[in-house]
């Protein structure tokens, strides 16, 4: 089960994840997103555990948990929309603009 992870330290690494939901069960992936020109940290990530049910465990023991002196949240991610319909900028029906 893909687990998103939010509210991070910039100090958190993938490392710190790594240890705290490896308790839970087998840890398969990490990411902690970056800003692409200064490689610091968004302030969350993702994660899968190998068992749902262990992710489910990890979720509810782990949300609001202090981390570094952050209460991370911690929740199931929800898959990315590809179709333009989601959050971000929309540029579909902008009117007539002719450049």
């Amino acid at each position: 089960m893909n687990i998103y992870v939010g509210n991070l330290s910039p100090d958190v690494t993938e490392e710190d994840l790594d240890n705290l939901f490896s308790e839970y069960g087998k840890v398969t992936s990490i990411k902690i997103v970056k800003d692409f020109h200064t490689n610091i940290s968004k302030g969350f990530g993702f994660l899968e555990l190998s068992q749902n049910s262990d992710a489910q465990k990890a979720i509810t023991e782990l949300n609001s948990k202090q981390l570094k002196g952050k209460e991370i949240v911690v929740n199931e991610a929800r898959p990315r929309n590809n179709d333009g319909s989601g959050k971000g900028r929309d540029f579909k029906n902008r009117g007539s603009n002719r450049w």
